[in-house]
């Protein structure tokens, strides 16, 4: 019998619309009241995610969970409680930031509470415009402004994904036994403290509640998903995911994000 539930928000869970599909909101509910925990794992922030925990009912919640930040942080939903964080150290941080100054690209710097956005073109402004609510564009060439303040993760993002993997060979120096690298929704590069990963918060989550990695699905879609879906008992892709990821998954979904692939998951898995 399967307990918890982790699932990837953007391309997954979500339409691109940013919304959760009805059949999917339907399903986990169902699942719900069988007390199978449904767990959002994101690269967001858990502060961002608010209208996707408030469609789910998980917002401000006992003993319901979050995994942000792809693994930096574990979160209890109830005021954001977080029970786990793993950031970047403010040296590493800076370091990244100046090699995408140095390469043009846009980057976003997280931080618990905020997301600075910096050299933003206008295709990612209206990207993150519906998915990343908060957010604050900054014209600075520094980030000292943040010494202070613990970093979650720093991404740069380019619709020329060539140039990422280019960008990530030019910084080996930098990143080599320090960072975890991993690719999200065809035009993120990230940049997370070594270790920190979606597939071994989903573990530390799994053993806070005595539950097997057996007990555990994970469904996602793109790269950064990769550790999670390795790490779960079974692993899921939705029909949008990029080819490798459909490549190691145990089942994929007929259908698409937009078509309530979760939705799909859950009946075969939960209730078949």
């Amino acid at each position: 019998m399967y307990k918890l539930i982790a699932c990837d928000l953007d391309e997954t869970l979500l339409g691109d619309n940013s919304k959760v599909p009805n059949k999917n909101i339907e399903a986990i509910k169902k699942a719900s009241k069988l007390g199978i925990k449904f767990v959002p794992a994101t690269g967001r922030g858990h502060r961002s995610i608010k209208p996707t925990l408030k469609e789910l009912n998980l917002l401000n919640k006992e003993n319901e969970y979050t995994i942000s930040f792809n693994g930096g942080a574990i979160v209890e939903n109830n005021n954001y409680k977080i029970l786990k964080f793993h950031g970047l150290s403010f040296d590493l941080a800076d370091a990244l930031f100046k090699s995408g100054l140095e390469n043009n690209v846009c980057i976003h710097v997280y931080t618990e509470n905020d997301v600075f956005v910096f050299n933003i073109n206008d295709d990612e402004k209206d990207y993150i415009s519906n998915r990343l609510k908060g957010f604050i564009i900054k014209e600075d060439t520094s980030i000292d402004f943040l010494k202070d303040t613990p970093i979650s993760k720093v991404l740069f993002q380019n619709l020329d994904r060539t140039y990422l993997n280019n960008i990530e060979n030019k910084i080996q120096h930098i990143t080599n036994d320090k960072v975890t690298v991993t690719y999200s929704s065809n035009r993120y590069i990230e940049f997370n403290s070594i270790g920190v990963n979606k597939g071994i918060a989903v573990i530390e989550l799994g053993e806070m509640l005595g539950i097997k990695k057996e007990e555990i699905i994970a469904i996602g879609d793109n790269f950064n998903d990769l550790s999670m879906l390795n790490a779960a008992g079974l692993s899921i892709a939705v029909n949008n995911a990029v080819p490798p990821i459909k490549e190691i998954v145990d089942y994929i979904c007929e259908c698409n994000s937009n078509e309530g692939a979760v939705a799909e998951a859950i009946e075969k898995f939960i209730f078949n």
